[in-house]
């Protein structure tokens, strides 16, 4: 292999390990820590950061951190997509759709909003249409408030402070002391729940779906207009979508 060759080969592993690293740290981190943490000199890591950042790859905060972009959410969501995973996805979502009786899918978190990646619809006349794709807050929806409830005290409650709480239903919450308090019971159970907060006559519950190091990395929820199932009702079917849970845990382990 030619010199030039291998410092092409070194300067895609140190991309690639810059990637890495920015998706998988706990907190933003800062070039210079990314410098010590994968041993690349700074003025390196600082030219490798401009390109990525152009590219729209990364971006920093207003901290002068570093977190994903757009596209490298994208990149996640794709892998996410892939054939190889999806039938056997929507099978596992089928089944709990067909035991609960209401649509179920996986949402993802994505800054103040949740991400609906995947569904599958029961064949009731009357449904509650939310596309795949569709962007929801993450402060009056089941998944979006279990979320919430799985992040350092301190960083909720920043987050919770910060943000608009605009209201979207007759039981929305607006108050952040009411909502902290809402999201500290959640944590306690470790079960999402949403009743008519989002939209007016909808229900839902959500579970989450964890990595390999038990964080968060997607919910399971279900939804149902309330004259069809209650908030009750659904709480039924807690245990079906923790094993329908384990069962996704499992699946992103084999991959």
């Amino acid at each position: 292999m030619t010199t030039e060759r291998r410092e092409k080969a070194s300067s895609i592993t140190r991309v690639l390990e810059i990637i890495q690293a920015i998706s998988c740290s706990e907190r933003p981190p800062s070039p210079a820590e990314l410098s010590i943490m994968l041993d690349i000199p700074k003025p390196s890591i600082h030219r490798l950061l401009q390109q990525l950042e152009r590219e729209g790859f990364v971006q920093t905060n207003m901290r002068g951190n570093l977190v994903p972009a757009n596209r490298m959410h994208d990149i996640a969501l794709g892998v996410l997509h892939t054939t190889h995973f999806k039938a056997i996805r929507q099978a596992i979502l089928q089944k709990l759709a067909n035991e609960v009786g209401e649509t179920c899918g996986i949402s993802l978190p994505n800054g103040i909003d949740m991400i609906y990646f995947d569904r599958v619809q029961t064949n009731w006349p009357l449904q509650i249409n939310l596309q795949t794709g569709s962007h929801t807050p993450i402060w009056c929806t089941a998944s979006g408030k279990l979320y919430l409830s799985t992040l350092s005290k301190r960083r909720r409650q920043r987050l919770v402070n910060n943000m608009n709480l605009e209201r979207h239903a007759k039981n929305t919450i607006t108050d952040p002391i009411d909502l902290e308090r809402a999201l500290t019971e959640i944590e306690k159970q470790d079960l999402g729940i949403d009743n008519e907060e989002f939209i007016d006559g909808m229900a839902a519950i959500a579970v989450p779906i964890r990595n390999e190091d038990g964080q968060l990395h997607a919910c399971l929820f279900t939804h149902a207009p309330v004259f069809r199932s209650s908030l009750d009702d659904l709480l039924k079917f807690e245990p079906q979508l923790r094993r329908a849970a384990r069962d996704l845990e499992a699946l992103m382990k084999e991959g």
